[in-house]
């Protein structure tokens, strides 16, 4: 992974990134009960000590925290962490963050029940290198037996045919309508993809148009299952949409006792 240009893609994002939902405290609360079935199946009613990783502004970290759960989240860019807090504190919600490397989390061993990393975060990490460190330092955090979660788009079929953009998402704000859609440039290896994210927001009968980028790796499921694997899960299982009413596949594992 390229630190400085995923946090810069963040940094500039964080302001205007809950302008991808059409509402995002109802997203906050969908996601956050999908999440939380999910560990009660495998961890019980709780409450528990949650890391969000990958807390980005929040949507997760404080939809669980208002479920009842303690969070901390940590996110690569200062300004999502900060604005996470912050939007935390007025719903109610305490959200200590940090900005953080998921590959170098700043945390306890064995501190936390569940570790979350959401928002297809994983795939900014570009080598298997970046990738096996950070599910070592996942796991590094959890107690044993603590649950992993992990969220990653569906790329299976992206990576057979190559799209090169996505359908355009349009919200609704008081000053009009906000429309964001990604432009993918695939490299020649066939699996990583500059992405191109564009929002048009409107400013005074005109448009201000906010172009980002970045580059992500399309892993795929069975890619992923053998990381997690590799870095000391077990109980992997992947929960599908059209299962669980979450808007990608979550994969849940859990920290396998630590062998003498």
């Amino acid at each position: 992974m390229s630190a400085s240009s995923a946090r810069d893609f963040y940094d500039d994002l964080a302001p205007d990134y809950h302008l991808i939902f059409p509402d995002w405290d109802t997203s906050m609360a969908r996601q956050a009960a999908v999440l939380d079935a999910l560990a009660r199946q495998r961890l019980g009613a709780g409450p528990h000590t949650v890391l969000d990783c990958s807390c980005g502004i929040g949507t997760q970290a404080i939809g669980l925290a208002l479920r009842g759960h303690k969070v901390v989240g940590s996110d690569l860019s200062p300004l999502a962490a900060a604005r996470a807090a912050t939007e935390a504190a007025a719903r109610g919600a305490d959200l200590p963050t940090a900005a953080a490397d998921m590959r170098r989390l700043p945390f306890s061993s064995a501190a936390f029940d569940i570790v979350v990393c959401a928002d297809n975060a994983l795939t900014h990490l570009l080598s298997a290198h970046d990738v096996k460190a950070a599910l070592l330092g996942m796991r590094r955090v959890l107690r044993e037996g603590g649950l992993l979660v992990i969220t990653i788009r569906a790329y299976e079929e992206a990576r057979r045919t190559k799209p090169t953009a996505t359908p355009p998402q349009v919200t609704e704000t008081p000053d009009g309508e906000v429309i964001t859609f990604q432009l993918w440039n695939w490299h020649k290896d066939g699996e990583h993809y500059d992405l191109e994210h564009f929002q048009l927001i409107p400013a005074a009968g005109t448009w201000t148009v906010r172009r980002r980028q970045t580059t992500c790796w399309a892993l795929t499921r069975a890619q992923v299952t053998r990381f997690v694997a590799e870095a000391g899960f077990s109980g992997i299982a992947w929960h599908m949409p059209d299962s669980t009413g979450y808007y990608q596949p979550v994969l849940t594992a859990q920290r396998a006792p630590s062998t003498p």
